[in-house]
């Protein structure tokens, strides 16, 4: 038998290369490669991507990468879990928790409050009104205060102020952390800073020892300083916690919030044009790529649904979108809540544009694109039908929403 070992360089090369769709694929055969030099060489980082920061980011149920397996594996996995019976001081968090949900900021704010509630500390997450979020046992999260009432719902920043002072009262917090976010977080934020007389930390990216570090000068300069009780942090703070689940115990005020005379009137949201809101804000995107043959059928599906238009690289050198709407390492970086791809394959540099959004979902002809592997829904078909079908069914359902009004 021969002693010679067969190597195969661009499998190793792939097993290497975290950001190739096809390096999930390779993980259970490539554990392990050999190396230029003959040394068995081992891959010690789970499989991530780099977010636009340059913060690498962990995802470990390979989707990123093309895996067939998505982000619901980290709820069937049964993770360690965490528990704090006594704290001894807790880490107040005020996730925006926009659509009822917990988004990518909020999940990196509770990683920072994990780390700074190390040595027997607790995270204390305080949620208003209703929500839809189900996952807190895995963002990180061993207290829960879910502060419900008429007075909390839509634009209430002083009524909210009220409930954390009431927080700030019973549980004394060592830290707050708020996002600092144009969803609310940020003007949360700097009121309540105001009203216990406190000089908060903004824009905060790196937290270290005593220190933290922000963003300053229109994001061309980092300040540094003590950190202060106070903190409201950008995205990329902090890692998500992905290795351990928590108790989630519900946690009650002992007293009532007081009553704020508000001095503002919500008259509920306005209607924003969605083609006027800048990709990297955009919550909705309907993204089209080589695939889409009918483009005025395209947009009219988008503005049916109300969605922010976006495209891939192909169909922008076509000449069918304007560069502005460009989706990926080469155009912009998106963190849509619902990301929906028509006729886009899945090209590397769009997977990593697309890293950071909650939920994808893809329509496409070919069953085996990267596309079709990372989405969390996927439709195999023709997009011009699926897209007519589209229409249909918002005509239908707004219809429908009329007369029962009436």
């Amino acid at each position: 038998m021969s002693d010679i070992i067969r190597r195969d360089p661009r499998a190793e090369w792939i097993a290497r290369n975290r950001l190739h769709p096809l390096h999930s694929a390779l993980q259970p055969q490539a554990s392990a490669w050999m190396g230029p030099n003959g040394v068995m060489r081992k891959n010690p980082h789970g499989i991530g991507f780099l977010g636009p920061n340059g913060i690498k980011r962990i995802d470990r149920s390979g989707a990123q990468q093309g895996g067939a397996s998505k982000r619901s594996v980290a709820v069937q996995v049964q993770l360690p879990l965490h528990q704090v019976a006594a704290p001894a001081f807790y880490i107040a968090v005020v996730p925006d928790m926009v659509g009822g949900r917990l988004s990518s900021h909020d999940r990196d704010l509770l990683g920072l409050a994990h780390r700074l509630a190390a040595n027997g500390g607790a995270v204390l997450a305080i949620v208003f009104g209703e929500h839809k979020e189900s996952a807190f046992d895995t963002a990180g999260v061993d207290r829960l205060l879910v502060l419900q009432g008429n007075e909390f719902e839509g634009y209430a920043p002083e009524q909210r102020v009220q409930g954390l002072r009431a927080v700030d009262n019973q549980f004394s917090p060592r830290h707050w952390l708020l996002p600092d976010s144009r969803t609310g977080g940020g003007e949360l934020g700097r009121r309540f800073a105001a009203s216990l007389g406190e000089r908060p930390a903004t824009r905060v990216w790196q937290v270290k020892d005593n220190q933290c570090i922000g963003r300053a000068g229109a994001g061309q300069q980092d300040i540094a300083r003590l950190l202060p009780r106070l903190i409201l942090a950008a995205a990329e703070c902090a890692e998500p916690v992905d290795e351990t689940r928590h108790e989630v115990l519900p946690v009650e005020l002992s007293t009532g919030v007081v009553r704020s005379l508000t001095r503002i009137e919500d008259l509920g949201a306005v209607a924003v044009d969605p083609s006027a809101i800048p990709m990297a804000e955009a919550e909705f995107i309907f993204s089209g790529g080589n695939g889409v043959q009918d483009w005025d059928l395209f947009h009219r599906t988008a503005a049916a649904l109300g969605a922010t238009e976006g495209a891939s690289r192909v169909a922008v050198d076509d000449g069918f979108m304007g560069r502005d709407r460009q989706v990926g390492a080469s155009g912009t970086w998106v963190t849509a809540r619902v990301y929906v791809a028509v006729g886009i394959s899945g090209a590397i540099q769009h997977l990593q544009g697309i890293g950071a959004c909650d939920k994808v979902i893809a329509i496409n002809l070919d069953p085996g694109c990267d596309m079709i592997k990372r989405a969390d829904l996927a439709v195999v078909g023709d997009s011009n039908a699926l897209m007519q079908a589209l229409i249909e069914a918002v005509d239908a359902y707004r219809n429908h929403a009329k007369r029962d009004a009436a």
